[in-house]
């Protein structure tokens, strides 16, 4: 069989591809739920990266593969931010407790990941220092009531941190800009394609894939283990964080609440499930 044959994508691959890319696109827009991190957990974190980080040369091999997930991501993002904000809004509790279940059933097969080239004692050391270091920041935040008036400058951090979000795994952009008040009218400017939101967003993106998806990329390549367990720290103080406490004040709210955590658990482990039966190289 020819090297053509082989790596020629089948249309369940393509279509399969297309259903990671929306996916990864939804986790990047969502609250708490990192692109990077789903990107990892489908296997096309690497390609993505060495793709970013030195284009020309692997335009060719990464860019056919790459297509689906990219059309994917554009459905993904676009599509879901005016859904999103009307759930936010209408339902912020339910929503948001769907959305931590999404990311404990993720968390199995985020653990595999870290561990494919070993563990350490500075792995461990390396999750519980990112982990404190995000509580430190939230709470602190929190404390101060730090909020912001959205402007074109604060749109540019906010393409910042969605970037960061996809080629960080594990990075939630909303982790930022949620405490400073920014969350909201970013994902609202980008489901009303609102010119003054997406120009600097997508600027602020720009450059940060630019700028550091090599360094990002190098960081993986030589300390996997350390980085991965640091992600996976904080993914978890990010998690908490987000927790609605004062959605399980009443039986009635916490009963649906806890129906929605265990819905999105159940979700993402019948993704992992299938993600591992289909092949997409």
């Amino acid at each position: 069989m020819s090297q053509n044959q082989k790596s020629k994508t089948t249309p369940l691959q393509f279509v399969y591809r297309i259903l990671q890319g929306a996916l990864i696109g939804l986790g990047a827009v969502l609250p708490g739920i990192s692109g990077g991190v789903l990107s990892v957990i489908f296997g096309i974190y690497k390609p993505i990266m060495e793709l970013l980080s030195n284009p020309f040369a692997n335009f060719k091999t990464h860019v056919p593969k790459l297509i689906p997930v990219f059309i994917g991501g554009v459905i993904g993002f676009l599509g879901v931010a005016n859904l999103l904000s009307f759930f936010l809004e209408k339902y912020p509790d339910p929503s948001v407790c769907l959305f931590i279940g999404l990311i404990v059933g993720m968390l199995p097969s985020l653990f595999r990941e870290a561990g494919e080239q070993g563990r350490s004692t500075g792995s461990w050391i390396s999750l519980l220092v990112c982990m404190c270091a995000i509580f430190l920041i939230l709470f602190g935040l929190k404390l101060t009531s730090v909020e912001v008036t959205p402007n074109f400058f604060w749109y540019l951090f906010c393409g910042f941190c969605l970037a960061l979000s996809v080629i960080a795994p594990g990075m939630s952009f909303s982790t930022l800009l949620m405490p400073l008040g920014l969350y909201t009218p970013f994902v609202d400017g980008i489901g009303h394609f609102d010119l003054s939101v997406l120009i600097p967003g997508g600027i602020g993106a720009l450059v940060t894939v630019i700028c550091l998806a090599k360094a990002i990329n190098a960081l993986f390549d030589h300390f996997y283990s350390f980085a991965f367990h640091g992600i996976i720290g904080i993914v978890v103080a990010a998690t908490i964080m987000i927790i609605p406490v004062s959605g399980f004040a009443e039986a009635g709210t916490a009963v649906v609440n806890i129906i929605c955590i265990a819905v999105g658990i159940v979700i993402a482990l019948l993704l992992d499930k299938f993600n591992s039966r289909v092949t997409v190289e």
